[in-house]
């Protein structure tokens, strides 16, 4: 039993000992040439932002700004700062490269090591954060935990566990023969199934949710525009993932499948390949985003064929490719709400940043696809501490030389990284 003699002792004890257990607040002062206000479309310019720990304390004019005289100091001259991309349709376990059939047969821990490789190029690309959109076995639920521990590199993620849809539909097993009876842990038939495997995926970590509405590119045997779940079964997944206070994304390419997601409730549309007017008033009146991957295509058609793809699916890219292009010139101009989602895994993982680009090319303003990719994806997830360089937020900073409004290129080349206030890349 401890004895102080007196409360003035006690109190001296105390005060040490709560000193001791205090970890002191470590500042970074980043000096640039300008950062990017994404809401605004402005550059500003001789700057500097003061990270203290993992979040933003300031940023302002250089002259303005006051740190801790053992402050440490970056030093990025002739760069432009931005917040850190966010790719809202990622399958980290998955290598584009890899022959597609052969790649069938990989084991979970198998994708699982892939996962934590692809996590890190993702990061190295400027994407501090991902919506991994459908994995087998929990695998991308188990990387997001590994980052969150610091045990392996990578960015912030929100993974939807198995993909869910009908027996035979696109995310069914439908490569494997009849005798093998494989099916895909995430197939669910009737309202009733596809609420219990929302429930499952969210019992085993899942923090979105994907169903798959229609058919797609690259399974077997499905058309990419024809509905698989109902209306009635989409809107059931919805709701249950909203009553848990998740987001859902549906993947749709055709037209009546995409409506029905709406109507549902859904979050965001994955693809969006045939829009006509009525989904794109659908889309306006209910705020949904479309999430549209119109950069894979190049990637497919040009190497799809030496990496495997089978005749069936490269056909199905091209009768998507160029009606996905237009149905996002459309969307755009009639300024539905817009993420940027890659699908990466359809081509290699790290050039991500490749779509903008292709964004600007077909519709968009440099500034609405850096948009897409920061403040849009942020809101689509309902985070109010990422996707814009702010006091209080969280300090995931990208740079790139010189100016990205002026060639959104730059994007494909980012020179430094800074998730949660630790620097990756520099």
């Amino acid at each position: 039993m401890l004895n102080f003699g007196s409360k003035t002792k006690l109190a001296a004890a105390l005060c040490l000992l709560g000193a001791s257990l205090q970890v002191a607040a470590q500042q970074t002062l980043i000096r640039a040439d300008a950062y990017l206000d994404v809401e605004s479309g402005k550059l500003v310019k001789n700057v500097g932002v003061l990270v203290e720990n993992n979040q933003i304390l300031a940023l302002d004019k250089l002259n303005k700004l006051q740190a801790d005289s053992d402050a440490k100091v970056i030093d990025l001259k002739g760069k432009t700062l931005l917040p850190g991309f966010m790719d809202m349709h990622v399958h980290l376990t998955g290598d584009a490269e890899d022959n597609f059939l052969a790649s069938k047969g990989n084991s979970i821990p198998r994708q699982t090591v892939k996962a934590v490789k692809n996590a890190k190029k993702t990061l190295m690309a400027g994407f501090t954060t991902v919506r991994n959109l459908g994995a087998k076995g929990y695998s991308v639920i188990g990387v997001r935990d590994g980052i969150n521990a610091g045990e392996v590199v990578g960015p912030r993620i929100w993974a939807a566990g198995h993909s869910i849809g009908v027996t035979g539909g696109h995310c069914d097993d439908n490569f494997s023969p009849p005798e093998a009876k494989s099916k895909s842990k995430g197939v669910a038939d009737g309202p009733w199934a596809v609420r219990a495997k929302v429930r499952e995926n969210i019992k085993y970590g899942a923090n979105t949710i994907k169903v798959c509405a229609t058919g797609g590119v690259f399974s077997k045997g499905t058309k990419v525009g024809i509905q698989q779940l109902t209306e009635e079964e989409i809107r059931y997944a919805v709701e249950e993932a909203h009553m848990r206070g998740l987001v859902a994304a549906a993947h749709a390419h055709g037209t009546s499948g995409i409506k029905a997601a709406i109507r549902a409730g859904i979050d965001s549309i994955e693809h969006c390949s045939f829009l006509d007017d009525e989904a794109i008033e659908l889309a306006l009146k209910h705020g949904t985003y479309l999430s549209c991957d119109i950069y894979n295509t190049e990637y497919t058609l040009a190497f799809g064929e030496a990496n495997g793809v089978p005749e069936e699916n490269i056909n199905k890219e091209k009768m998507v490719s160029k009606a996905q292009r237009e149905s996002f010139r459309r969307a755009v101009k009639a300024g539905v709400n817009m993420v940027f989602g890659s699908d990466a895994a359809i081509y290699p993982h790290g050039d991500n940043g490749k779509q903008f680009s292709r964004m600007v090319k077909f519709g968009m303003t440099p500034i609405q696809a850096i948009q897409a990719a920061t403040i849009n994806s942020a809101a689509l997830l309902k985070q109010t501490n990422i996707g814009k360089l702010e006091a209080g937020y969280l300090a995931d900073i990208v740079a790139v030389d010189g100016d990205p409004l002026a060639n959104i290129s730059l994007l494909e080349n980012v020179t430094f990284v800074m998730k949660d206030g630790v620097v990756y890349k520099q």
